[in-house]
């Protein structure tokens, strides 16, 4: 099974939107002052984000390689 170019697009906006819920979890937990495991979730947050932006821009780079025909 071929994955056109406009899937992998798709897969890559995907990733970063879910880069940006990952990072905006990791900010609350960071802001929220009696939760308990905050520094722990917030941590994991931000990296989780970081690795999905990646993977995001990556697919989004491979999208914009060779036309398929």
């Amino acid at each position: 099974m071929k994955i056109t170019s406009e899937t992998k697009k798709a897969i890559s906006v995907i990733l970063i939107y879910l880069a940006l819920l990952f990072f905006l979890i990791g900010m609350a937990a960071r802001l929220k002052s009696d939760f308990h495991s905050r520094l722990e979730i917030s941590t994991a947050g931000f990296t989780v984000a970081a690795v999905l932006v990646a993977l995001g821009v990556i697919t989004f780079l491979f999208s914009l390689g060779k036309k398929q025909g």
